[in-house]
């Protein structure tokens, strides 16, 4: 009756005005804080100030809770922190009063947009559809920086994602305070005359690693996105006309080894379009991907194809739809052409490659995804690239002509995924690749069709989650292909003790790799996993978590064990912030690896192996701090072993300069693979000599990262990247029927060809925000990469040689591209 009585006699004082509103209620049944927002027609100028009378006119967001370390703490009072929320027509404001007994200590460091760097910082996350499923991330930093995300709890935080929105903060003698305008065009919400939003609010005192959370985030609770707050009072509002325009121009300089020097002018446009509340339209027109970052290519031994992570904008941004069933691996899309230099170089030997692309054209794409109010998630993404032709010219007569090395595509993704109950979802998603029939090799132009139901169940508490899927592919014109692969996994998500364990199986003839990327096929496999956490410090530890993991894999046909793992791991950060731990994994048994020999039905037996490893991470907030990283491996064959560390020092000179140095070294002694086939059988449907090479493998990288920030919208940016890799062949091997190695007996003998590459890159690029979403990049950049069979083991030399080498090239480009939002365009007119 009390609680009761105190509510309603604060709801009769604000009724009537009497004096501040600052109290905000929490609402019983759930546990939710609910904040109180009201509409304004006054301008409110966005410079960190709070001064204009408004901002006291309506309730205040108070009472912080510790989120880490100490999870379920209050905010001390010389620490706490006010929110005030208001909106207009246009957008949803909010200030911020961060109170700090010592604001000379509040940590800034300038980073460039979506980087924090080491600096407080301030967040406010927005559900417009208050379902519990997505948060759209707005965060401040003291250093006057903006980042921003969107979030769920299947996928985490997804930085690439973009908005237009304003902020300013100002360090005071309290603390400091932060201005925010998020217009309605960034987010997502109903049509509906009355809004109920959810809503929280963050805040890191960096000094000390401590975060806060105006509504409380339970860390015994497996959700996230579930446990925000309320923001009532917003009505009467019209979704804007979300109608974006990015326009760019691009000037690209090219200088190659042989002093020839290209210049090419670009121009584009972005479009960005509302279809309605829930969906929106992103298409690009004329794409020009010619300053994302370069690729870490390395020595690939292996049998499967380096993957590379994707640095496009247009792949990266709001495509958390679009990684459902992990079907899409966006880098086949404008990816190197189907056929290869080999290829040509077989099929016409008559003739010399004079110019061939490194990567296809792409014409357009485009994407639209976005969610109803009732939970259905919808995203289509389409993508067109063109014909793509080498030159070449015949060595006897000179002719020069085109050869057709990649056909007329079209790349389309359909999902559909239903959320349900605020914490479970649905998925169907289908991926299709359509090729030119008129192409030259009529298997590499087979069209291919996945599809893939997928689920994601959670109790009512957030206690226990069921997921897994069901993949089917079907392949035309090539090998008659089906498809099958599906995995289901039970988890207890909730408590310090967590575990989770499941199963998966896929066939042979399930093929994902037109569109996905999917190593290995053919097997079955069971996997379990427990750990323990602590979710509040002890006298030692801010936090502790160790993880268990066991994993075997089971050839299909012949049920033999393919892959057995034990994979132990401690992990612990003391009470200065310093970050430490260790693991021990391995496999106790024999695996029959069916990928290495490169053939049908042949297996390599992989001996047991027994691995540790460990680090140390010193506290970034330092000016200087390290990581190091060794590890140790030895396997049940004499003198094969395996040895890394990496190494990465970094010194912070001021809040604006800053350097990271990285140095990896790893070797493997006595590692046996695949080096070769003796098919001297004509009639042999399969090589009858696999020929193995017994080698040792050396690695050294050398990276540097640095960036000089003028402010938090200028910045320089250096990365540099040296990388050289061999591999030294001691001895032949002749690979059995049952899986041994043994000395080379074939009747050719063998050529011996070592494997040597080395690589260089470097990038030096300005960055300027001159206006809400529009910036001029200015980009320098010089590569290299170069393979061969010789072995120079010096390597201040294979550093000078690749720099002379005539695969170097020269890269200089302008790039200014500007956001022209609708509603403000149509009134210049």
């Amino acid at each position: 009756m009390t609680r009761k009585l105190a509510s309603s006699l604060a709801l009769l004082c604000s009724a009537f005005g009497f004096g501040q509103a600052e109290e905000v209620t929490q609402t019983i049944s759930t546990g939710k804080k609910t904040i109180q927002t009201k509409f304004i027609s006054e301008k409110i100028i966005i410079d960190g100030k709070i001064d204009e009378n408004i901002w006291n006119s309506v309730p205040i967001a108070k009472d912080f809770v510790m989120f880490q370390p100490d999870n379920g703490q209050p905010a001390p009072e010389n620490r706490k922190t006010e929110v005030r929320v208001l909106y207009d027509n246009d957008a949803i404001y909010i200030g911020a009063t961060l109170y700090d007994e010592d604001p000379s200590k509040i940590l800034k460091e300038i980073a460039e947009r979506d980087n924090f760097g080491t600096v407080d910082a301030f967040g406010v996350y927005l559900n417009g559809y208050n379902d519990g499923q997505q948060d759209f991330q707005f965060y401040v930093t003291a250093s006057d920086g903006q980042a921003d995300c969107v979030m769920t709890d299947s996928r985490g935080e997804d930085y690439s994602w973009d908005a237009v929105w304003e902020s300013k903060t100002l360090i005071n003698e309290v603390g400091w305070t932060v201005e925010m305008r998020i217009p309605y065009a960034a987010l997502r919400f109903s049509n509906e005359n009355k809004q109920t939003w959810g809503i929280n609010f963050f805040r890191e005192i960096r000094r000390d690693r401590h975060k806060y959370f105006w509504n409380r985030i339970d860390t015994k609770i497996g959700a996230f996105t579930q446990q925000q707050g309320v923001l009532q009072g917003i009505e009467n509002i019209k979704p804007p006309t979300r109608l974006f325009f990015l326009p760019y121009a691009s000037y690209y300089l090219n200088a190659d080894a042989e002093n020839k020097t290209k210049g090419e002018l670009k121009g584009g446009l972005d479009i960005k379009y509302g279809i309605n509340d829930a969906f929106t339209l992103d298409m690009i027109l004329i794409p020009d991907f010619g300053q994302a970052k370069y690729d870490d290519e390395v020595l690939n031994l292996g049998p499967f194809e380096q993957q590379f992570n994707e640095n496009r904008a247009f792949f990266t941004e709001g495509t958390d739809l679009f990684s459902k069933g992990n079907l899409l691996y966006t880098r086949r899309i404008g990816a190197k052409p189907l056929i290869r230099k080999k290829t040509i170089e077989n099929e016409l030997p008559d003739y010399e490659i004079t110019e061939y692309p490194s990567s296809v054209n792409m014409i357009n794409a485009l994407k639209v995804s976005g969610r109803t109010k009732n939970g259905l998630g919808i995203g289509v993404l389409n993508a067109v690239t063109n014909n793509t032709y080498a030159l070449i010219r015949n060595k006897t007569t000179g002719e020069n002509k085109k050869y057709l090395v990649d056909p007329l595509t079209n790349y389309n993704v359909l999902v559909l995924d239903q959320r349900f109950r605020k914490n479970c979802s649905i998925s169907f998603v289908n991926t299709n690749v359509f090729r030119d029939g008129n192409f030259s090799d009529p298997d590499l132009s087979a069209d291919a069709n996945v599809s893939a139901l997928v689920w994601d169940l959670n109790t009512k508490a957030n206690t226990y989650n069921l997921s897994g899927d069901f993949k089917y592919s079907i392949r035309k014109e090539l090998e008659d292909k089906k498809g099958f692969s599906s995995q289901l996994n039970l988890a207890e998500t909730t408590g310090n003790y967590r575990y989770s364990f499941g199963a998966d199986i896929t066939t042979k003839k399930y093929d994902n790799n037109d569109l996905g990327i999917n190593y290995e096929t053919n097997y079955h496999s069971f996997y379990s996993h427990g750990s323990y956490q602590i979710l509040n410090p002890t006298k030692h530890f801010n936090s502790l978590n160790a993880h268990l993991n066991l994993y075997t894999q089971f050839h299909n046909e012949s049920g033999k064990v393919q892959s057995n793992n034990i994979d132990f791991n401690l992990n612990m950060v003391n009470k200065a912030n310093h970050s430490f731990g260790f693991g021990i994994n391995g496999n106790p048994m024999k695996n029959h690896d069916y990928y290495e020999p490169r053939a049908e039905n042949r297996y390599v037996l992989f001996p047991s192996r027994i691995g540790i490893n460990g680090y140390i991470s010193s506290n970034y907030n330092k000016k200087f701090a390290f990581d190091i990283n060794p590890s140790y491996a030895v396997l049940d064959q004499p003198g094969r072993n395996s040895y890394a560390v990496n190494i990465s020092p970094r010194y912070r000179f001021s809040d604006k300069i800053s350097f990271i140095y990285e140095f990896e070294f790893f070797r493997q002694n006595n590692n046996k693979g695949f080096y070769d086939s003796d098919d001297y059988d004509a009639d042999a449907t399969t090589p009858d000599d696999i020929i193995f090479t017994n080698r040792n493998v050396v690695t050294y990288s050398n990276s540097l990262s640095g960036k000089y920030s003028i402010n938090s919208k200028m910045n320089f940016n250096l990365s540099v990247r040296q990388y050289w890799s061999f591999s030294e062949n001691k001895n032949f091997l002749t690979l059995q029927q049952n899986g041994e190695l043994s000395d080379y007996n074939g009747i050719t003998p063998v050529v011996n060809e070592n494997s040597n590459f080395n690589a260089w890159n470097l990038d030096l690029s300005y960055s300027w925000w001159f206006a809400p979403g529009s910036q001029v990049s200015v980009l320098y950049r010089n590569n290299a990469g170069n393979f061969d069979t010789q072995i120079n083991k010096d390597l201040g030399k294979n550093i000078t040689n690749l720099l002379n080498n005539e695969s170097l090239n020269h890269v200089f480009s302008i790039s200014i591209k500007y956001f022209i939002d609708y509603n403000q365009a149509k009134n210049w007119l």
